[in-house]
């Protein structure tokens, strides 16, 4: 597939918690919502609702036929100049099914290209940005400072860096476990200031 032109104002937003009454879905919705009030174009990819295998069973050898969402997701992502992922972080980093969305989407060809007779490669999704939105139930210090951030630095430097695409900015929710309903009205508003940033 050849990667479009990128262009700044298409904003793909990739939610991709497994429970549509997730908090994750609803921060989803209020980062669509600001984003909606300039002049971007927005597309959405809920995960949940796509069709698809999340197991690379052959590894990166092109022996697994790509289902039709997952096309589609291609050309959403080939479509965006920027990327907003929304996801829980679960055991320290993201969940399975954003594990297997990535393994099945981001494959040798599109996202990356190795060179011949080298360890080096090409990273096709140059000029992308993105902004991880991320909720947690530790609190956001512990992460940082004891853990050292390992789902951030995943998802940052060896996936999203590693096709070209930049991260701009990570946003945490945390903790989520034991938040108020105001905490949580707050963190709402905040990721629809967040989307009307895009403006």
């Amino acid at each position: 597939m050849r990667v479009n032109i990128v262009n700044m104002k298409h904003i793909l937003i990739i939610q991709s918690h497994p429970n549509t009454n997730s908090f994750c879905h609803a921060l989803a919705e209020a980062y669509e919502a600001g984003a909606r009030t300039g002049p971007c174009e927005i597309r959405r990819i809920n995960l949940h609702e796509l069709k698809f295998d999340p197991i690379l069973h052959h590894g990166n050898r092109g022996e697994q036929a790509l289902e039709p969402d997952l096309v589609q997701a291609q050309k959403d992502i080939a479509w965006a100049g920027h990327l907003v992922w929304v996801y829980p972080n679960w055991w320290g980093s993201m969940p399975a099914l954003l594990k297997g969305f990535i393994d099945r989407t981001l494959l040798p060809g599109f996202a990356y290209k190795y060179r011949a007779h080298s360890s080096l490669w090409d990273k096709l999704l140059n000029g992308r940005t993105a902004h991880l939105l991320v909720t947690m139930d530790t609190p956001g210090w512990y992460y940082r400072w004891i853990w050292n951030r390992p789902g951030h630095n995943q998802m940052k430097h060896t996936v999203l860096g590693f096709c070209g695409i930049k991260t701009t900015d990570i946003t945490e929710f945390a903790p989520v476990h034991g938040s108020t309903p105001r905490q949580r009205e707050e963190w709402l508003a905040q990721a629809k200031a967040l989307g009307q940033r895009q403006r």
